[in-house]
């Protein structure tokens, strides 16, 4: 199915005059907002495609604290098909984005290469997949599992082998983003995540963080430009194996980003299930370059569920929106469900994260931020309140039309056909 649009002439529904006249009304300029949605990219994981397997020859079965649930046929089983499938959800998503790859997903020649051995050259064939996208590219190192990872601790090990695997590991991952960045012409963001940590209560907590601080200052030794790289580290509160102590947390590396002066990974799903991580962003903004979020969905527990317009979303690009923040963060996906069609997956986590970044960037911030300066608290609610019932849903569509992507559920047909004719022969 291809949707052509045409800007010299208005395509513009009825629907969407009456639209852009009520957000005039509150003093939004809809044309502006659909410039800078159009303009903030969401770095797609590649990892939903497969469940998180990767294309290592001879590595270890998924484990060391994540976990997949569901047998949802079609998974991609080879690069090919997951760039194959990638492409079929990008061309269902409006807007320019990004590719999201763990080290995992190299392609090896079918030899066994371990992870401190990766080279740029393993990933060249994605570099060139995502010029022919015309996408930037992030990356991350894979320090879960592996061998080395079976401890539960990878750069906070005691065990000094152990750990100076993981620091090669991870130095070999800077290099092949530095090149990313240095071809695709766009800094490549390279988030740190170790599952490091301990089941039970541990005897000496700041021994673990002391190794890791090490390690971290080891391998961020090497200098790149940051028009090529942007390094992140991400905190986690638990996870399998980890419910008692997290060497990596939220306290940990706000410090150490803001000692080092780099970016801060928030994930969505890596705090408490009553704690958002909207009220974060505005905490930490200014003493930070820049903010990487991963935004994700945690029901209960440590889960990455696929991202829906629920209002802890809302509330994460509202604070964006609201804290002038978005010039300084990127956006990053991080889910897995195998229980679902993969692409759909793809396909409504993103589109939900932009319809709430649209939501937000369609909110009168400035008389908002009026009503609060001159304590007209009464006015800031009602306004807030009457915001809810705008029609958000007709600038969406008038921003896939101008995308050349399907409106509504119109994408969904173009899913289930290709599951019947792609994914359902695979095995």
């Amino acid at each position: 199915m291809i949707f052509i649009y045409n800007p010299l002439i208005q395509f513009m529904s009825k629907e969407f005059d009456i639209a852009k006249e009520k957000y005039a009304c509150i003093g939004v300029d809809v044309e502006n907002v659909l410039d800078k949605l159009g303009k903030t990219p969401i770095s797609m994981h590649c990892w939903q495609g497969d469940d998180v397997r990767g294309f290592e020859t001879g590595a270890e079965d998924l484990g060391d604290g994540l976990a997949v649930t569901g047998n949802y046929p079609g998974r991609a089983n080879t690069i090919e098909e997951l760039k194959q499938d990638l492409e079929k959800a990008i061309s269902l998503i409006p807007g320019d984005h990004r590719l999201n790859l763990h080290a995992i997903y190299g392609d090896f020649g079918g030899k066994f290469v371990d992870r401190d051995q990766i080279d740029w050259k393993h990933f060249q064939g994605w570099m060139d997949w995502c010029k022919s996208q015309k996408m930037g590219m992030d990356f991350n190192p894979s320090c879960f599992s592996h061998a080395n990872a079976k401890s539960g601790l990878t750069l906070s090990s005691p065990d000094e082998g152990i750990r100076n695997f993981w620091i090669e590991h991870c130095k070999a991952s800077r290099r092949i983003a530095a090149k990313a960045g240095e071809q695709l012409g766009s800094p490549c963001v390279t988030n740190i995540w170790i599952p490091d940590g301990m089941k039970d209560i541990p005897a000496d907590r700041r021994a673990f963080r002391n190794r890791l601080k090490d390690s971290l200052d080891d391998i961020l030794t090497e200098e790149f430009s940051s028009e090529h790289l942007q390094d992140a580290v991400e905190c986690k509160l638990f996870g399998i194996g980890s419910e008692s102590f997290v060497v990596g947390s939220h306290e940990f590396y706000m410090g150490y980003a803001i000692h080092k002066q780099m970016t801060l990974c928030l994930d969505a799903g890596h705090f408490h299930p009553t704690e958002g991580i909207a009220d974060k962003i505005s905490s930490v903004i200014d003493y930070i370059p820049r903010l990487l979020l991963h935004v994700s969905r945690g029901v209960r527990w440590d889960s990455d569920h696929v991202v829906i317009q629920d209002d802890a979303t809302k509330s994460i690009f509202e604070e964006l929106v609201r804290s002038n923040a978005l010039d300084k963060t990127s956006i990053g996906l991080d889910f897995f469900d195998a229980s679902i069609n993969r692409i759909a997956a793809w396909v409504i986590g993103t589109t939900a994260a932009q319809k709430c970044l649209l939501a937000a960037l369609l909110q009168p911030s400035n008389e908002l931020s009026k009503f609060e300066l001159e304590g007209d608290y009464t006015s800031r609610l009602a306004l807030f309140e009457e915001c809810k019932l705008l029609p958000v849903g007709e600038v969406w569509n008038e921003f896939c039309l101008r995308k050349n992507v399907p409106q509504g559920m119109d994408w969904l047909k173009e899913v289930k056909e290709y599951e019947k004719t792609v994914l359902s022969g695979r095995s």
